[in-house]
């Protein structure tokens, strides 16, 4: 079979999964619109288009990422640890990791919303946090060191510094956590990680090849909270979203005309720093051949059509649609109903994740089909959902985020000594990625449109969503890893891993 023919196997295959994981949310959010909580035609139209931009967004981004993203990272990774040289491992990997989030759009969404800091402060104080904790990530790889005691270790200290930060910025901080490690970065530090350990020989060579997104979701929640003990500011500002009025075919095409040059520019700065960086360590250290460049370049194409296409649908058909879904849902006399419709639509939003897959097809290929990639999506489903309807019920109530946190992340660190060292790493790496632009582009003006419903304070209620996101798989996952333990009666035996690359070329390696 020539490369077109697998090529348009693998577009088959994605659209197929595409198809699967948006189209229950097109249908949930029709009924709502013909039922309970009506949508104008405008806003409705823009979401269809979004829709059917999300589904091609899709499928061109998993295609890119398994034939572009995931063998540069894996390649990177491995010809950097074959040097044996410590240093140059470890500051790559800070530069890697300063790079990658600097790129990261949500991130500059972010920081433009935090006024009481300057943007682009916040930005670099993130990237160092990322590039710091991905070098420790590295270091925890090399030498074995327990993701549960580092985990266990920071996360205590991110408690003590959000009881001192200002009420404003708590929620910032842990969302910023998930902004950080979007479709752009997960791929590529997986992979990267996945390199690494490919070297290692040893029995745990597979639980260490998870957890290197884990680390770098607490670097940015870190930063955020010592930066608001510095600058001491009252409060954060944000601008509530005005949904746009569409009022026919030609305003939704100039709608969706105007924004997409910005995001272009936005995946154009995104993609090309890695791109960069990889051909310039391939002149330097790989020099792969001209055919195996060419399909990366090719890989890399697909991969910035994908986030152009996915993004544009979701900040202007999917985040409209949201927003006034939610201020619906918060008009109505019986006001409950959200927090059941808010369970459903998490339940389904992360399977429209970019990064999901990603997660699911490393996970099913490193354990060889031991933990399939349906059972932790599930998990990640049911996490998800449950997160949303905490975070509706608790702008309907309006207590604190910390009471729903500080207990959630302390059960994860306790079931984190309880279940299998494999299932923890790949718990706390979910986290990073369920926590995609699907929650910054549906579920959070989802949640805002609610809030301001509701009369409530977007800094103190609305936001924090993402975090909640971002937390609750690493208590459903690590329930699946504690029920596979008690199913198997024993430890889950590690998978060994050999080095895959010992006796291959670069070039055969991407052949692969």
């Amino acid at each position: 079979m020539n490369d077109r023919m697998i090529l348009k196997t693998k577009l088959l295959d994605k659209l197929h999964e595409a198809l699967a994981a948006v189209l229950p949310i097109v249908v949930l959010v029709l009924l709502l619109s013909l039922t309970v909580a009506p949508i104008p035609s405008g806003v409705l139209l823009s979401f269809l288009l979004g829709a059917s931009m999300l589904i091609g967004g899709m499928m061109f981004f998993s295609v890119g990422a398994e034939v572009a993203m995931e063998p540069m990272g894996q390649l990177v990774g491995a010809r950097v640890t074959r040097t044996k040289n410590l240093a140059l491992i470890l500051l790559l990997g800070f530069w890697l990791g300063v790079l990658i989030t600097v790129s990261e759009p949500d991130l500059q969404v972010l920081a433009g919303q935090v006024q009481a800091i300057p943007n682009m402060v916040l930005i670099l104080a993130v990237a160092i946090g990322v590039g710091g904790f991905l070098v420790l990530a590295l270091l925890r790889v090399l030498y074995g060191i327990s993701l549960r005691l580092l985990l266990f270790g920071f996360y205590t200290l991110v408690l003590i510094l959000t009881a001192l930060a200002p009420v404003h910025f708590r929620a910032v901080a842990f969302d910023s956590g998930g902004v950080t490690t979007g479709p752009m970065t997960v791929p590529f530090i997986m992979a990267f990680g996945l390199g690494i350990t490919a070297i290692r020989s040893d029995s745990n060579a597979s639980n260490d090849s998870f957890g290197m997104v884990a680390l770098c979701s607490v670097g940015p929640i870190l930063a955020v909270l010592v930066l608001s003990l510095i600058y001491r500011a009252d409060g954060v500002d944000y601008a509530p979203f005005l949904v746009p009025n569409v009022g026919n075919s030609i305003e939704l095409r100039t709608l969706f005309g105007n924004g997409l040059p910005e995001v272009m520019m936005d995946m154009l700065i995104s993609i090309v720093p890695i791109t960069l960086f990889f051909f310039v360590f391939n002149f330097i250290m790989l020099k792969l051949q001209f055919q195996t460049l060419s399909r990366i370049g090719l890989g890399i194409l697909y991969t910035y059509i994908g986030l152009t296409v996915f993004m544009t649908g979701a900040n202007y058909g999917f985040m409209p649609a949201g927003v006034y879904l939610g201020q619906t849902l918060g008009g109505l006399p019986f006001k409950w109903l959200i927090i059941p419709v808010g369970i459903f639509i998490g339940y389904l939003v992360v399977r429209a994740e970019p990064a999901v897959y990603v997660l699911m097809r490393q996970v099913e290929d490193l354990t060889d089909g031991a933990i399939s990639g349906t059972s932790l999506q599930l998990s990640m489903c049911v996490g998800v959902g449950v997160s949303v309807g905490l975070s509706m019920l608790r702008v309907m109530l309006g207590f604190n985020v910390l009471w729903i946190l500080v207990p959630g992340y302390a059960l994860a660190l306790l079931m984190s000594f309880l279940c299998p060292k494999l299932f923890t790493a790949i718990a706390f790496d979910s986290g990073g990625v369920a926590s995609g632009p699907m929650t910054a582009a549906f579920l959070l003006p989802m949640t805002m449109g609610f809030c301001t419903a509701m009369g409530g304070d977007l800094a103190t209620d609305a936001f924090g969503v993402v975090a909640l996101v971002a937390m609750t798989p690493l208590i459903t996952i690590q329930m699946l890893g504690l029920i596979y333990r008690f199913r198997t009666r024993h430890h889950v035996q590690p998978v060994e891993v050999a080095d895959p690359y010992a006796d291959l070329t670069d070039d055969a390696v991407i052949e692969l």
